[in-house]
């Protein structure tokens, strides 16, 4: 198939819809990171009545695939590789190494223990700021690019449909787990020494070694493959079409999302709120949340299907969506730096559960207001940033 013809909303060479998909995965992360603390608090985990479960469940379920669709977007832009590794890496790196060594380093002086926490940036991100993970896992991504390139260049329909099989199969194994464990947590000690939470061992995974059978496939290695799937062989379908498979993809997916955290606290709570404990709880409670579990692959496909219907590059997509998408990666970096005030603002300012001003409803004011006052704010401040001359760019990513 002529790869041309797939590519389809196009404006001045860039693909219109991908623009609105990384801007609405923007604001879904602000909207993921407003709902944390109505969820953890306390040892680690903390819900202080039904209310603000249901809207915690509700809220997250709503957006949790917004990272996917990040590794979808890079996939569908940069996946195979039309240059050199060498070029690509050069590329990658002043777009997204500068900038997030920029952020690390403001964060790591402007929140906790400046000493402690360069200490701990030879090793790993400050968890002060836990939502830059996400660059490492991208970075990861980015370096197995050159290596399957030459595979997904040559790579058929079939073939592809038989890997992305075995991907979403792997999206079943964090939730059987859960199933054979009975939610009782185990520790398994990788190779390395390295001890990782684990429900259950399956398929070659034991004590002695934490890669089976199917852990080369599992993560996010099946977005990139969805990417490449979408861009080669999926056409322009119908609305009829789209809205055939993206609306059972969402309502299966999200159903599974939300009830399966709803379960995992009530069942936690026996009927008794505020809940909460150790960090270890919530992870529990998230396990139908994280990014390679079927409900967030479910709904990344959905997503992605409802995008890629999107055309509009008018006025509206070319003075505010699209200098937004060019600056959302430092969006993404610098978010928390202005969300975790104006959350804390507006949980002081309206109250709290049901004691808030408007009681069962407080919560859900709170999540709106905090994630579209915060996503307007970062975005302005990223404008601004971006023209600093000849650093701007270096330091939102643009």
């Amino acid at each position: 198939m002529n790869s041309n013809k797939v590519i389809t909303g196009t404006a001045d060479g860039r693909i219109v819809w991908i623009d609105w998909m990384r801007v609405a995965a923007c604001f879904m992360v602000m909207v993921v990171h407003c709902v944390e603390p109505f969820y953890l608090g306390g040892e680690g985990s903390y819900i202080l009545t039904p209310g603000d479960a249901f809207w915690s469940s509700l809220f997250d379920s709503l957006v949790r695939s917004c990272v996917p669709l990040f590794i979808i977007a890079s996939s569908y832009l940069l996946f195979p590789l039309r240059g050199s590794a060498a070029d690509f890496v050069c590329r990658r790196s002043a777009r997204v190494l500068i900038p997030f060594v920029v952020w690390t380093l403001i964060y790591a002086l402007v929140w906790g223990e400046p000493l402690q926490n360069f200490r701990d940036l030879v090793f790993n991100f400050s968890y002060s700021a836990g939502h830059l993970w996400f660059v490492y896992m991208l970075v990861g991504v980015y370096m197995l690019m050159p290596i399957l390139s030459p595979w997904a260049a040559k790579v058929s329909k079939r073939e592809l449909q038989v890997y992305l099989g075995i991907c979403f199969f792997t999206t079943l194994i964090p939730i059987l787990r859960d199933w054979l464990a009975h939610g009782e947590l185990s520790v398994i000690y990788g190779t390395s020494g390295l001890p990782r939470q684990a429900l259950y061992p399956l398929w070659g995974e034991c004590s002695w070694n934490s890669y089976g059978i199917f852990y080369y496939f599992s993560g996010f290695i099946g977005y990139l493959l969805l990417g490449l799937y979408f861009r080669r062989f999926v056409g322009d379908l119908s609305w009829g079409k789209t809205l055939g498979i993206a609306l059972p993809c969402y309502l299966v997916g999200f159903a599974v999302t939300f009830g399966g955290f709803l379960r995992r606290v009530f069942e936690s709570a026996g009927g008794v709120f505020p809940v909460g404990g150790k960090v270890s709880e919530a992870v529990w409670w998230e396990t139908t949340w994280t990014n390679d579990t079927v409900g967030v692959a479910l709904m990344a496909v959905a997503w992605l299907l409802l995008f890629r219907k999107i055309k509009a590059s008018g006025t509206f997509y070319q003075r505010v969506l699209l200098p937004i998408s060019k600056v959302s990666y430092g969006m993404y970096l610098m978010h928390l730096l202005l969300l975790v005030p104006i959350n804390g603002y507006f949980r002081s300012w309206l109250g709290s559960g049901t004691e808030g001003v408007l009681g069962f409803w407080t919560t859900p004011l709170q999540i709106v207001l905090s994630a579209v006052i915060s996503f307007i704010c970062v975005a302005i401040v990223c404008l601004l940033l971006q023209r600093i001359p000849k650093l701007g760019k270096y330091i939102v990513g643009a």
